[in-house]
């Protein structure tokens, strides 16, 4: 009974040194629920983090525009127009036991002219601070490119997504490029729930080519030259149907409500291709992504901006291995190089047809491609980006924190 006693009391200790041990990170970010790219991003790579051996559970400082119900994860929030809030979040964290802070940086989240705010945060805070961009502009405004200028001379580490955006960052913004981490956007390690072909039964679609678009609508994801490439592409191909996935971005919906995907739904009655497009009016599960791409044969992002760093949804697709059609993006660039994918005109749906078509016609060509796709994205997958934020995490921890990596 002793000697049981006794091994109860080692078994305890041993446990309380591994969480003494642990490496404690929190997040500045949106999260879920909120309906946004970025607080699902975070709320990936904090899921997958919780899982690497050494890494406590991570805690979100939540952003807020209104009062949402969390989960567990989010310990705090900053409201967003609310300057003080900023401060003392960083206050909370200075006397909180987190080893490294991260700021998720979109202007768009964050509270003052160009999402200024933040830099209250950062300049309070006296943790290791480690800022991921999601948006790095060629040709920032004067107050934009003070901001990031600011976040990377006060940030240990800056992670892009892009290995373009690394010699942006140095040239416009003079973060030193032996601070910039170039880590890829991580996509779901989710197996389809059937086949392509059941998928495609399942949807009502079967014996058709199926192109699909998935995120958040607003005006710049081009959609309206997807409908009209698609106007033109069923003239040869009449068993193509394009998916267009997702529901209105909420901030849209509050400014305008549904104007845009009232003139889309406008754009597919005037050329006559309601058989043609299939518009899925929500916000989809991350089963349901997977799904849906595992049962197209085209991904297509028709967006209209080239400054674009970084998509959420084109790296899903190419985590899925998929073909895929792409305005030319500096995102899409890199990821479509090499014969992994096409690339169309901006604001041109000739030019999108076109590509369309190629693929259509010469399915050895598309599966040349998807195999080039699926090669990239396998280093894509949660877990293997998480390994690498953790690398990174621990090299920016004071020499006298560093622990062993699990």
């Amino acid at each position: 009974m002793e000697r049981r006693k006794e091994q109860e009391k080692t078994n305890e200790s041993q446990k309380g040194t591994a969480a003494d041990d642990a490496l404690h990170l929190a997040f500045v970010s949106t999260y879920p629920p909120r309906a946004c790219g970025i607080a699902t991003f975070t709320q990936d790579l904090v899921r997958e983090l919780e899982k690497v051996p050494g890494i406590a559970a991570p805690s979100v400082v939540a952003m807020e525009r209104e009062p949402l119900q969390y989960g567990l994860r989010v310990r705090s929030t900053i409201r967003e127009q609310e300057r003080a809030d900023y401060v003392r979040a960083a206050e909370r964290l200075n006397a909180s036991s987190v080893d490294v802070v991260v700021i998720e940086h979109e202007y768009g989240i964050y509270g003052g002219a160009d999402g200024e705010y933040i830099l209250d945060f950062a300049r309070a805070l006296e943790k290791p601070l480690v800022t991921t961009l999601h948006t790095v502009l060629p040709e920032p405004s004067a107050n934009q490119r003070r901001i990031l200028r600011e976040l990377g001379r006060l940030s240990s580490r800056v992670v892009t997504m892009a290995r373009r955006s690394r010699d942006l960052l140095a040239r416009v913004y003079g973060i030193g490029v032996d601070r910039i981490e170039v880590i890829p956007h991580g996509v779901p390690l989710l197996k389809p729930s059937a086949s392509k072909q059941a998928l495609k039964q399942h949807y009502g679609l079967a014996g058709r080519s199926v192109m699909s678009t998935f995120g958040l609508l607003s005006e710049g994801k081009g959609i309206e030259y997807g409908i009209e490439a698609v106007a033109q592409v069923a003239r040869r191909h009449p068993d193509l149907c394009y998916l267009v996935l997702g529901k209105t971005h909420p901030n849209i919906v509050a400014q305008e409500g549904e104007r845009y995907r009232e003139k889309l739904e406008g754009l597919v009655q005037q050329y006559g291709i309601a058989q043609n497009v299939r518009f899925v009016n929500r916000y989809l599960t991350k089963q349901e992504i997977v799904d849906y791409l595992a049962l197209s044969d085209i991904y297509l992002t028709p967006y209209l901006g080239k400054d674009q760093a970084v998509s959420g949804t084109l790296a899903y697709a190419a985590g899925s291995g998929k073909a895929i059609v792409s305005t030319p993006y500096r995102y899409a660039e890199e990821m479509l190089a090499d014969g992994r994918g096409l690339l169309a005109a901006f604001r041109d749906a000739g030019s999108i047809a076109s590509a369309v078509e190629r693929i259509l016609d010469a399915p050895e060509a598309a599966r040349q491609m998807e195999r080039k796709m699926r090669a990239l994205g396998r280093g894509m997958f949660w877990d293997r980006v998480a390994r690498k934020y953790e690398t990174m995490f621990r090299a920016v921890l004071p020499a006298a924190q560093v622990r062993a990596v699990g």
